[in-house]
């Protein structure tokens, strides 16, 4: 069984993908990390981010297996990932990795930006899962501030519009949602609402 999210930074996509893959007993695959890797690559070697082959080389070279998402975390990085998301060749070179983790038995869940659309087409059950602006700054800085980064909500509400509207505007796998994807809005839910309502549309979606 295949299972695509997708949806904006700090949506709770994350979360929600982390559990359903728990109760499914799937492997689970946050796609942003492989950027955030390529991102972070780039950054520790000083390299540039218009060097198109620089990227891809270390895109090819990502091991899927050592993603490390405390390390990865960063704010800085998270940026860095996001220009590195829009070059074409980056994404055409980890897709293939990630069609491979997901056929892998006994399936997946993968989150990202274009799982349902590009990565995982044809996935058993596709979410787009979305929250307002302001819920997913109020969310993001929580959590950067609980890390003890000191971070005004402002600035990361303009950092995550920025982001959608880059991941939004790109020609190459924009994040868009999938016409057979159902709209999870968590805006006004807590998480265990949310990963509920999840569980509920992928067990009624895989045995219909």
């Amino acid at each position: 069984m295949i299972i695509a999210i997708d949806g904006p930074a700090a949506s709770g996509k994350g979360t929600i993908a982390r559990a359903l893959a728990a109760h499914f007993g799937l492997k689970h695959l946050d796609t942003g990390l492989i950027y955030r890797a390529v991102g972070k690559a780039l950054l520790d070697e000083g390299a540039d981010f218009t060097d198109t082959a620089k990227a891809v080389d270390v895109a090819t070279r990502v091991d899927l297996a050592s993603l490390d998402r405390q390390t990865l975390s960063a704010h800085l990085i998270g940026e860095a990932a996001s220009k590195v998301a829009v070059i074409p060749a980056v994404r055409t070179a980890v897709l293939d990795a990630q069609r491979r983790f997901a056929e892998t038995p006994p399936g997946a869940v993968l989150d990202g930006r274009d799982i349902g659309t590009v990565v995982c087409p044809n996935a058993d059950a596709k979410l787009f899962v979305d929250a307002d602006i302001q819920i997913r700054a109020k969310r993001r800085t929580a959590e950067m501030q609980a890390r003890g980064i000191a971070i005004e909500e402002e600035t990361v509400r303009t950092d995550l519009e920025r982001r959608d509207a880059r991941d939004a505007a790109r020609t190459d796998a924009p994040m868009v949602r999938a016409t057979d994807a159902h709209l999870l809005d968590t805006t006004d839910k807590d998480i265990d609402a949310a990963i509920a309502q999840a569980v509920d549309y992928v067990s009624r979606v895989v045995h219909r």
